[in-house]
């Protein structure tokens, strides 16, 4: 029996999970970061497009969890948990993260794009999931696809071409 594949795809401020042979993507990571936990033994993946680094930049109503560090990793964490996939194997990889425009000043709020990563970076340590692999900073955007069975993520970087880590 065959099986058509699909790939998943993720928006801005947005998170999702996959299982192989399904794929999963993003586009449109310039400032964002792409981050991908997965159980590659479980053949799970999930996704979270991170938009801003601090849930508390929010103005007013409720938060949308996948749009800030601090909350997309711990939800899609807990939701790859809930699929079966094992907090000792879950492993990370990341992709944007750039400086897409240039500012006069040294206003550390402007720089979204390192804040980001940064913000990423630490609740991943809080979580203990190891970052294995990053394509992050610069200042192009990116495209990222992610296959849980062979944990490879493809990433298509605007002016550079295409890599895989």
């Amino acid at each position: 029996m065959y099986s058509t594949v699909e790939i998943i795809k993720v928006g801005i401020a947005d998170l999702n999970t996959v299982k192989s042979p399904h794929l999963i993507k993003t586009t449109g990571l310039g400032s964002c970061v792409g981050v991908v936990l997965y159980d590659q033994g479980r053949e799970l993946a999930g996704l979270a497009h991170v938009m801003l680094p601090d849930s508390s930049l929010s103005k007013s109503g409720p938060v949308n969890e996948a749009k800030y560090a601090d909350t997309a990793i711990k939800a899609l964490y807990a939701k790859l948990l809930k699929l079966g996939a094992r907090p000792a194997w879950m492993k990370a990889k990341l992709a944007g993260g750039a400086q897409m425009f240039q500012f006069s000043g040294s206003s550390d709020l402007m720089r979204i794009g390192p804040r980001n990563v940064d913000a990423v970076l630490h609740e991943l340590k809080v979580l203990r999931i190891p970052v294995v692999a990053h394509d992050v900073g610069g200042n192009s955007g990116r495209t990222i696809e992610f296959n849980p069975k062979t944990g490879l993520m493809q990433i298509r970087t605007v002016n550079k071409g295409n890599s895989e880590i």
